[in-house]
């Protein structure tokens, strides 16, 4: 058994097998000057399980015993960091141009439907801001373009006959439950402004609690995006901050596997500092006021 405190130290051949081993399950690359980090969270992990070789940590690992603690691993890799309202140039794209747009083309097509994915969603503040900007652009279009449906009372989130559906995901189990329990301390809603507040959070003590309704928009989902089997049928997809974990072969088949989840000229909404430049020519920059989001573009044949 190992002693806590003393090091133990990885082997060449031990770390490239770790390396390779997360890579395979889930896409993370940890190139050399991520290095450091990979160790620091290997060794943790050892201490842990109590072993005292690397190589024993990777039996464990593989083993059929082992997939709670590969798990765990994983999530120990995972930077959960995340805010309510992040990257508001990008939001107000999603809100003002893109939601309107694509209510107005649905509506042409009387397709009432609204099918959104956040990928990487960590403790739930994105897809909870999503949730919180679908209803008001839909309230908005719906005073510009009522429709001769009876209003039930009282007056519902989400105006018929529209039907709107937000699948989250995470790789994260711990962050899944943070999640779906939806009740935040005040020292992270610093970005949500007064009325957003009163519209959708339930003040419990000291702390906001997501209102039910809005809640009730949101399905949160287990999914490693090294899969092949992920959420199809999207109108929009927000996988933001999660392709600086990858190689560049993993991104190109992340944003390949993306477009496949999309639905015809649907969009993607990257992270403030990810670009598809060199990744893939089937999609289309939509760019405003420093707001970027990429189209599908619909390749012939």
């Amino acid at each position: 058994m190992a002693t806590p405190s003393v090091q133990i130290q990885i082997s060449e051949p031990e770390y490239k097998l770790l390396q390779t081993l997360v890579y395979q399950e889930c896409g993370m690359y940890f190139d050399e000057r991520r290095a450091h980090f990979l160790q620091d969270r290997l060794q943790r992990r050892l201490k842990i399980c109590g072993l005292d070789t690397f190589y024993a940590y990777y039996r464990l690992l593989t083993s059929y015993q082992g997939k709670a603690e590969l798990s765990a691993l994983v999530e120990n890799l995972t930077v959960n960091e995340t805010s309510f309202f992040r990257n508001k140039p990008q939001l107000e794209l999603f809100q003002k141009i893109v939601l309107e747009e694509l209510l107005r083309r649905k509506q042409e097509r009387r397709d009432w439907s609204l099918r959104l994915w956040c990928a990487g969603c960590s403790t739930g503040q994105e897809p909870y801001t999503m949730a919180m900007q679908v209803c008001d652009a839909l309230a908005y279009y719906y005073l510009r373009n009522p429709l001769p449906f009876e209003m039930p009372v009282p007056k519902p989130l989400i105006p018929p006959p529209w039907k709107v559906e937000i699948l989250a995901s995470d790789i994260n189990y711990s962050v899944l439950r943070a999640a779906q329990e939806g009740v935040y301390p005040e020292t992270q809603m610093d970005s949500v402004d007064y009325a957003y507040r009163l519209r959708y959070f339930d003040k419990v003590g000291d702390r906001y609690a997501i209102k039910r309704s809005l809640k009730d928009l949101v399905h949160f989902d287990f999914h490693n995006l090294k899969t092949e089997f992920l959420p199809q049928r999207n109108d929009i997809i927000f996988c933001r901050n999660v392709m600086i974990y990858f190689d560049e072969a993993e991104q190109k088949r992340l944003v390949e596997k993306l477009y496949r989840c999309l639905n015809a000229e649907g969009y993607l909404f990257i992270g403030h500092a990810e670009s598809l430049f060199g990744l893939s020519d089937k999609y289309r920059m939509v760019h405003q006021n420093n707001g970027t989001a990429y189209q599908r573009i619909e390749v012939a044949g």
